[in-house]
């Protein structure tokens, strides 16, 4: 019996000293999370980066659209479509959007405008322009590839515009060693319309108000992006065309206006590893690199100093 009594003692003993040394590290755990700092939301992330992060849009390729509604500030891409880029800039610093209406408004899809006509067969006298649908990811600096989706093997962002491109285990197998790249048509994107002439761009164009990659994805030509006033856009009148036309008041580009008119506006560098783990915080990124809608992720802006996201 004695020996029994001493084994049960010690074993007491044992099971007290266990519990201790868990209650101190626990102590010891709870202290550690006192020190440790909070978890941020999206905004927090990117309203606290650096300031490296953030990109200041070029005035000259800066283009001021006044609607009714209010202003669209659009980021024209000559890395993407320098011809197209170039057409647009000399139309409206000649003033031909002017007054121009958005003639084919379709709900869910885009609005189109750019016609003198008003009736989707009119254009400019200036030369039409050679299709621009895809680059050679090669000479995109800054492509940052975040994953892929079902559309295409590689789904990223350029300069915050988003990209999808073919694999580039392709270039070693193709003659030209040429590995396509494409903006995608997803809202807020600017896109030039045409005929069923791929070689027929002129002056007309579309914004995009709805998800259409499978059907406008390497067949028309993206030069530019709504990185403001997205809202008004959304106002103008749907129909084909529409009982009371929205038009253009004005279109100028940013550099032919005084600086202290035009807000400054930035874009967030979607290059670095920080965009990569805010879109994990929003849930867009799967750790297998599966990319849910890219249609669905906007680059952060810094308009005037406000974030938005």
């Amino acid at each position: 019996m004695g020996s029994i009594t001493s084994r049960t003692k010690k074993i007491s003993a044992m099971a007290v000293a266990i519990g201790v040394a868990a209650l101190s590290q626990m102590a010891v755990a709870a202290d550690k999370g006192k020190d440790a700092p909070p978890l941020k939301t999206p905004y927090q992330m990117i309203n606290e980066a650096p300031a490296d992060h953030w990109r200041p849009v070029d005035p000259e390729n800066l283009l001021v659209m006044d609607l009714p509604s209010g202003e669209i500030y659009i980021e024209l891409r000559p890395d993407l479509a320098p011809s197209h880029v170039q057409q647009i800039k000399t139309l409206v610093r000649r003033g031909f959007y002017n007054g121009l209406k958005f003639h084919r408004v379709i709900e869910g899809f885009m609005a189109q405008g750019g016609d003198p006509k008003g009736d989707g067969t009119g254009g400019s006298d200036l030369p039409n322009i050679p299709p621009e649908f895809v680059r050679d990811s090669s000479v995109l600096n800054g492509f940052f590839v975040i994953g892929r989706d079902r559309v295409a093997a590689r789904i990223g962002f350029l300069q915050g515009m988003a990209m999808a491109a073919e694999p580039e285990a392709l270039r070693s197998f193709r003659a030209d060693r040429r590995v396509r790249a494409w903006p995608v048509h997803c809202p807020g994107v600017m896109s030039m319309a045409r005929s069923t002439n791929p070689a027929s761009a002129n002056s007309q164009f579309f914004l995009m108000i709805g998800d259409a990659r499978d059907s406008l994805d390497q067949r028309y030509s993206a030069w530019g992006w709504i990185i403001d006033g997205f809202e008004n856009a959304r106002r103008i009148n749907r129909g084909e065309p529409p009982d009371r036309p929205t038009p253009v008041v004005r279109a100028r580009i940013a550099s032919d206006i005084p600086e202290s008119d035009v807000p400054k506006i930035e874009v967030f560098d979607t290059s670095k590893e920080l965009f990569e783990d805010y879109l994990k915080k929003l849930g867009q990124l799967n750790n297998d690199g599966l990319v849910k809608d890219i249609c669905n992720i906007k680059a952060p802006r810094r308009v005037a100093g406000k974030v938005e996201l």
